[in-house]
C-alpha cells in the first residue's frame, strides 16, 4: 500500500494526504508554498490545512508576514490514529455484542477469506471453556499459537495434531506422518473442535474457505477423527520393529514416514 492510499484509508481527502505529505518534505511552509509543492490548487489548500489542524494532523503557528504550518511528526499521527481506532472498535464491539445472541443449531454455514477464517478460529479458541481439539499445517500453527498457548494457561485440554514441522509446546501434541497426510488430505487443513459443540474445517487449496457447524454429529465425528489420530500416534511409539514387519505393506509404510 502507497503512502497516499493509506492516508486514505485514515480518512484523508486527497488534497488533505496531499498538503501533509508536502509539509513533511518541507515545512515550515506558506500556504502558498504548500500549494506549489503539493499540486493542490490555492483554492483548495487551505480548506484542506483547516481541516488538517482541527483534527491535529498540522501545527500552525502566525508571524508578521503569514501563517506557517508544520506537520504532526508521523509517528504521534499513527499513534493517535490507532488510539482512535482502538478506541472505536471498544465502543463498537460493545455495542453490537447487545444485538448479537449465539444460538445452538445444527446448520452448516461456509465462510470464507483466510483473515475471516483465523479470526473466527481464534474467537472459538479464546472462548473454549474445557477442551480444543485441533488439526495444524505450519502457517495456522502461526498464526494461532499465542492462542493456543492462552488456551493452555487457563486450564483448557488442548490436542493437537501438526501435519507440518513446527512445534507445539503445550497440551498432547502428536504430528502426523508427511505421508498420510497426503493420503488424507490434511496438508492444508485446519480444523478446530471446541468443548465438543462446535467445529470449523478449513481448506486453504487457493483461497482458504470454512465449514462450520453446530451439528453434534459432525462434530462428535470431526473430534472422533482427531482423537483417533492421536491414539493412533501415541501406539506408534510403543510398536517395535517386529510388530511393524506383521503389518500390511501399505500400512507399515504410513507408520515408518512417523518417524521419516
Amino acid at each position: 500500500m502507497d503512502v497516499l492510499t493509506g492516508l486514505a484509508a485514515m480518512g484523508f481527502t486527497e488534497y488533505e494526504a496531499k498538503v501533509y505529505m508536502a509539509l513533511l518534505r518541507e515545512y515550515p511552509a506558506t500556504g502558498y508554498q504548500i500549494s506549489k509543492t503539493s499540486g493542490v490548487p490555492r483554492s483548495m489548500v487551505y480548506a484542506a490545512l483547516g481541516r488538517l489542524h482541527v483534527r491535529g494532523a498540522v501545527l500552525e503557528t502566525r508571524d508578521e508576514r503569514a501563517t506557517l504550518y508544520r506537520p504532526l511528526p508521523p509517528d504521534v499521527l499513527l499513534d493517535q490514529h490507532e488510539q482512535e481506532q482502538r478506541d472505536l472498535l471498544g465502543a463498537m464491539r460493545e455495542g453490537l455484542r447487545k444485538l448479537y445472541e449465539p444460538r445452538d443449531e445444527d446448520r452448516v454455514w461456509s465462510i470464507s477469506k483466510r483473515r475471516s477464517v483465523l479470526s473466527y478460529a481464534i474467537q472459538m479458541i479464546q472462548q473454549a471453556q474445557a477442551e480444543v481439539y485441533l488439526v495444524l499445517a505450519d502457517p495456522d500453527l502461526a498464526a494461532l499459537h499465542e492462542d493456543i498457548r492462552a488456551a493452555c494457561g487457563r486450564g483448557v485440554a488442548v490436542s493437537a495434531l501438526l501435519t507440518g514441522a513446527a512445534e507445539l509446546d503445550c497440551g498432547q501434541v502428536a504430528r502426523h506422518a508427511p505421508l498420510e497426510s497426503q493420503l488424507q488430505g490434511l496438508t492444508d487443513t485446519l480444523m478446530v473442535i471446541a468443548d465438543g459443540r462446535e467445529v470449523m474445517v478449513a481448506r486453504s487449496d487457493t483461497e482458504m474457505t470454512a465449514t462450520i457447524t453446530r451439528n453434534p454429529n459432525l462434530v462428535l465425528i470431526a473430534r472422533q477423527f482427531v482423537w483417533m489420530e492421536l491414539l493412533a500416534q501415541r501406539i506408534h511409539t510403543r510398536l517395535g520393529p517386529d510388530l511393524l514387519a506383521r503389518l500390511d505393506p501399505a500400512d507399515r509404510q504410513i507408520f515408518e514416514g512417523l518417524t521419516a
